[in-house]
């Protein structure tokens, strides 16, 4: 498998709602690993072992039409991600499943956040998949 470098150190997404906003990214990323880290008025970032990669914080203007992936590390997180993400107020992007216009080996799922951002987590197979939904289209 390819070795991947860090090539974004952080992405910022400014929200209108900051509570409903933090329950859905909070409950979203939980089965990922991911949680809050840092914390001011209006303000968190996330992360994993200290290190603070997103953050929302309300503000003007609100990020629209953006796109972030988090990664998964196997296709039960991602699962768990678009089930909780749903629960929490997003709308489904993209239905867990092997999006094969990227990879036979990458497992994916999209949701749309309070503000129709495209948020997805991804886990990428070391080999392929052949027992799951392939999904198709550009979510």
């Amino acid at each position: 498998m390819t070795e991947r470098l860090i090539i974004v150190d952080h992405v910022l997404f400014v929200v209108e709602d900051f509570p409903a906003s933090r329950r859905l990214y909070t409950a979203a990323l939980a089965p990922l690993g991911i949680e809050e880290l840092n914390e001011e008025p209006n303000c968190i970032s996330y992360g994993r072992e200290d290190l603070d990669d997103f953050s929302i914080c309300e503000g003007s203007p609100i990020t629209v039409a953006a796109h972030v992936a988090f990664d998964a590390a196997d296709r039960a997180q991602v699962d768990a991600f678009f089930e909780a993400a749903l629960a929490a107020g997003a709308t489904t992007r993209g239905e867990p499943g092997v999006w094969t216009q990227y990879s036979d080996r990458y497992y994916g799922a999209f949701v749309n956040d309070l503000h129709g951002n495209n948020v997805e987590a991804v886990f990428h197979s070391p080999v392929p998949i052949t027992d799951a939904p392939e999904r198709h289209g550009v979510p």
